[in-house]
């Protein structure tokens, strides 16, 4: 009753409309949540999506579960999620695409979830990893471990939202290490990250933990810049 008479007077908002949500209808309203272009890219459209990486890091599979473009519901959901706090967020997409991907063959072999990890510095601001509950609920479905002890983040850039392709590159090139590599010998690993626009981080990642004897590397992100939409 107290709930029910809380949410009265302070409802929960969409994360992608901002209009008010009925009490049991979610994280993200059933109109925006139909209205989300999905990747599919574990399904059709594998290649469009692992061509970004071609020549530059070498990966078993890689999806993304929604496609993102400004002033979308997308864009709005992964702002709620990355500077809003709404971790909620993470958590349901994490559902949805750990859902999928449990029925792919190509992600039933992974052994370990690894997040893009933040810096220190980063994570003290933010208070979060905003991939973290995303991909602890993929490993959830996939039945593997959650791994946040390996790769690391050394450097600490500046917020590069508005950055140029080669400036993003510059700034992740060198950026991460690794520590810990037992833990990660002769496994398949499915990195993780919010949203894949150049592509230069989760290459900088791979670049990292390749120096990992025998591993195996795919990628899941909760969406992928596609230029061509």
């Amino acid at each position: 009753m107290l709930r029910d008479l809380v949410y009265l007077f302070f409802p929960y908002h969409c994360p992608g409309c901002h209009n008010p949500m009925y009490r049991n209808e979610g994280v993200i309203c059933m109109s925006c949540r139909h209205k989300l272009p999905l990747g599919n890219f574990h399904n059709v459209n594998a290649k469009k999506l692992e061509k970004v990486f071609y020549g530059r890091a070498n990966i078993e599979n890689a999806t993304s579960l929604l496609i993102f473009q400004k002033g979308t519901i997308v864009q709005n959901i992964l702002h709620d999620l990355k500077y809003r706090g709404n971790q909620r967020i993470g958590e349901e997409l994490g559902k949805w695409l750990g859902d999928e991907l449990k029925l792919n063959a190509r992600y039933t072999t992974v052994d370990t979830i690894i997040p893009v990890p933040l810096h220190k510095k980063r994570f003290k601001e933010r208070g979060y990893n905003q991939v973290e509950k995303f991909g602890k609920q993929i490993a959830e479905r996939l039945q593997a471990s959650y791994e946040d002890r390996v790769l690391i983040k050394t450097t600490y850039n500046k917020k590069q939202s508005k950055s140029g392709r080669f400036t993003r590159w510059i700034n992740a090139s060198e950026t991460f290490a690794i520590k810990n590599k037992s833990l990660l010998e002769n496994q398949h690993v499915l990195l993780v990250d919010d949203i894949i626009t150049t592509g230069s981080t989760l290459e900088a990642c791979v670049e990292q933990l390749k120096k990992i004897k025998n591993i195996k590397i795919s990628i899941a992100t909760m969406a992928f810049t596609d230029e061509d939409s």
